[in-house]
């Protein structure tokens, strides 16, 4: 039995026992800090500060002298089983007190991820993929340490063409500048082969902790894979369905534990629709704990005006999403699904008409650039209608 687990039999938490895990570690960053700090640090009253600080003590973590110390054992424990030997402890106290530090200290880093970002795959937009810029990935990062969610754990990206794993691992590389093989590790599942391919040789030549396992959402994960980390990364598909889908599958998968989250990307939408995205999240047992407006950037995705909000969702006692996980899930996901629109598009150098989207040989405009323009090959074109295929042509099978 560890610390938290001595510590968390006489408390009977409402915030669950990570709360323990996170006053332990605060302690061991900051030697002698005060109760009234501590309980700061942690967002917690003072009273249920002093009664954890208590049964740290009794189980040996924790001294109190002058303020609050670790003791020799659980120092050991925190570097060893935790994770945290190595930890430049600078960086770590200077990346969670100001988000501006980062921007000189992690240069490095962002300048490896705008290399990487120019190279990756071109987007599919038939399942919705819009890919951030490459500081909105580190910003994501940065957000898994704050909340405590990246040394010594077990980190799934739901979908990853925005190669958050590969900041994780970069991040992680960086506050462990000598260390070689990490307790934490960061699992990417995504339908899109090309993405995988290329975050797994990317993770290969830099030894990241980097598994990549190509997984449709629309099935159930395999039994590896249920209750095993303790957060998840989605941008999913901007439609309910789609939400509902990536974020119960990805609940499946965290451990059976309050207080684990959720990191969900999603478009800034009508107050009419935002109240459905809480309702759906509400039945799954999960709170919203913070949103962060205009938290992601993207490039090329003028429909979500290149902006989108983050939430940080916390699972609880009630989390259930099973009547979210049919065994396959059928219904429509994708925005192009859902919507079942065509656009019409007229060529800039020589006027030719050409549908594009559902139902049409041409699905995207950026297959139509790719192809060009069947009469003079020219590959601009302008938008010059937009509808939404009514249900009789739907069973026709074909758009007029």
């Amino acid at each position: 039995m560890n610390f938290i687990e001595k510590a968390n039999i006489n408390l009977n938490l409402e915030e669950g026992s990570l709360v323990i895990e996170h006053l332990l570690i605060e302690c061991y960053l900051t030697p002698g800090i005060s109760t009234k700090e501590l309980a700061r640090k942690v967002f917690l009253p003072v009273p249920i500060t002093v009664a954890i600080k208590k049964e740290l003590i009794k189980a040996g973590a924790l001294v109190q002298k002058a303020g609050v110390g670790i003791t020799l054992e659980g120092k050991k424990w925190i570097e060893q089983d935790m994770g945290f030997s190595g930890l430049d402890v600078a960086l770590y106290r200077k990346l969670l007190a100001d988000e501006s530090n980062w921007g000189l200290e992690l240069q490095n880093i962002l300048d490896i991820l705008n290399h990487l970002f120019a190279l990756r795959p071109q987007v599919d937009v038939q399942i919705d993929q819009s890919q951030c810029t490459a500081k909105t990935s580190l910003r994501r990062a940065i957000l898994c340490l704050k909340e405590h969610c990246l040394i010594g754990k077990q980190i799934l990206c739901v979908g990853d063409d925005d190669l958050v794993s590969i900041s994780i691992g970069l991040l992680l590389k960086r506050l462990f500048p000598n260390k070689h093989r990490f307790r934490t590790r960061i699992d990417v599942m995504d339908i899109d082969n090309r993405f995988l391919d290329f975050i797994k040789e990317f993770a290969v030549k830099e030894n990241l902790p980097i598994e990549c396992i190509y997984h449709d959402m629309r099935q159930p994960l395999k039994e590896p894979y249920l209750e095993k980390y303790d957060c998840f990364f989605t941008d999913p598909p901007y439609t309910l369905s789609g939400m509902n889908l990536f974020i119960s599958r990805g609940v499946s998968a965290l451990k059976k534990q309050k207080g684990l989250n959720i990191f969900l990307s999603f478009a800034h939408k009508s107050p009419g629709f935002t109240l459905e995205i809480h309702r759906s999240l509400v039945q799954m047992g999960i709170s919203v704990s913070a949103i962060l407006p205009n938290f992601n950037t993207y490039e090329g995705a003028q429909m979500i005006a290149n902006r989108s909000q983050m939430l940080i969702i916390k699972t609880t006692d009630h989390s259930n999403v099973s009547s979210y996980m049919p065994e396959t899930f059928v219904e429509p996901i994708y925005t192009g699904e859902v919507k079942r629109s065509v656009r019409v598009y007229s060529c800039k150098n020589c006027g030719e008409t050409i549908k594009v989207g559902f139902q049409c040989k041409i699905k995207t405009i950026e297959q139509l650039k790719n192809e060009k323009c069947p009469c003079c090959f020219e590959d601009t074109f302008k938008l010059i209608k937009k509808f939404v295929v009514e249900k009789e042509s739907r069973d026709k099978g074909h758009i007029n």
